[in-house]
């Protein structure tokens, strides 16, 4: 993985000086002196989009890609389709007076037709991927620890989660000697993109070039994450745009779409089917739930079934748990230690110990947003709350 510098944050002139963003910051990337206009450090910012949500002038944004994803919907050559995080339909429905939380998934997908979108999925299902990737990935790794032959070349415990783009670029800059630690899966959206692009493309029967494949997210970050050089496995760019929460609110306006009373539309099946495992990745311990128990029932032989994984839950910046596994193939269980971190300028410890060989974990997920990408930079802003 390669570290890209994109300016997709930016201040602009509205900058009062106040100075809160700096205290927002978990990298450090934001400087100016008091009442003056701050400035942005490529080489520290991580795109997170978290000073921008929480400007209390609206003088931090982000780079639109608005106006490339309606030439793309305008174009009668191009085959145009759009996935959506899950974080974003509990979102969306805040732009539109909804009360917070509510869940438009319905109306969101008949929007995006309404829009243009020759298909419309939901990145739930590469989430499902990614589930299976790096869950997979995890017992590699443990097999690799216990010495079981054959797994000699799986990569180091513990293992991080690897979806949170904001936190890769973090680990790249300021840890180097953690990347192989990291999982080697790619986000569920850059999964989607080269599924899109290479299975669905040639079951619709539409060529590569000709399709544009559109993101919904309520992560600033994905902008960046989108434009990564190495992010072209199709053999062609991935992920063509992202445009988040907010941006699919203003373009539904625009568009003049009665967005309240739109009738519930379910999304295309090709690449839009999915498991509950894939809603979960937008909170916090999200992931790491849906791993766990994908990785429980691949070495048990057995679903884990109604368990509730209380410990991963929460809003509590690090939170650890212990996981019993029985490992079918090797007749004992394995007690899986697993930690939750929230929030970047919370990690450095947990890293330190590892990076030590102190750390008793197995398993550790990272995501740079208070609560998740149910907070991400990209989702609407609440000014009445100030």
């Amino acid at each position: 993985m390669n570290a890209v510098e994109v300016g997709i944050i930016r201040v602009t002139s509205s900058c009062k000086g106040c100075d809160h963003c700096t205290s927002i910051c978990a990298t450090g990337a934001i400087s100016g002196e008091m009442g003056e206009k701050h400035h942005i450090d490529l080489k520290k910012c991580i795109s997170c989009g978290q000073c921008l949500i929480n400007c209390p002038f609206s003088a931090i944004e982000d780079t639109s890609m608005v106006d490339t994803v309606k030439r793309a919907l305008a174009d009668p050559d191009l085959f145009v389709v759009v996935q959506e995080a899950p974080a974003v339909r509990v979102a969306l429905g805040e732009e539109f007076g909804l009360a917070p939380g509510t869940n438009v998934k319905g109306k969101m997908y008949a929007a995006l037709r309404r829009l243009g979108f020759d298909r419309v999925y939901d990145t739930e299902f590469a989430a499902d991927l990614t589930i299976m990737e790096e869950g997979t990935e995890l017992i590699h790794r443990v097999f690799k620890h216990l010495g079981v032959a054959g797994f000699e070349h799986a990569g180091p415990l513990p293992q991080f989660t690897s979806c949170c783009p904001a936190w890769i670029k973090y680990a790249e800059d300021k840890f180097p000697d953690l990347l192989p630690h990291i999982s080697s899966a790619k986000s569920p959206q850059q999964m989607f993109g080269p599924i899109a692009k290479t299975y669905a493309a040639q079951k619709l029967n539409v060529h590569p070039t000709k399709m544009f494949v559109v993101s919904v997210m309520p992560c600033t970050a994905k902008k960046y994450e989108c434009n990564r050089p190495e992010m072209m496995a199709s053999g062609y760019k991935d992920v063509d745009a992202v445009i988040t929460t907010r941006e699919l609110a203003a373009i539904i306006k625009e568009a003049g779409i009665d967005f309240v009373n739109l009738p519930d539309e379910t999304a295309d099946n090709l690449v839009g089917l999915s498991t509950g495992a894939a809603t979960i990745f937008g909170t916090t311990g999200g992931v790491m739930e849906a791993a766990l128990r994908t990785a429980y029932e691949l070495l048990s032989g057995q679903t884990l079934g109604k368990v509730e994984l209380h410990n991963v839950r929460g809003l509590k910046p690090v939170r650890e748990a212990t996981i019993d596994i029985p490992i079918k193939d090797l007749g004992r269980t394995l007690p899986v230690n697993v930690c939750v971190v929230t929030g970047i300028k919370h990690v450095d410890g947990v890293i330190e110990e590892v990076l030590a060989g102190r750390s008793p974990y197995h398993f550790i997920e990272v995501m740079n947003c208070p609560g998740g990408c149910v907070n991400g930079g990209g989702q609407p802003i609440r000014r009445d709350t100030y």
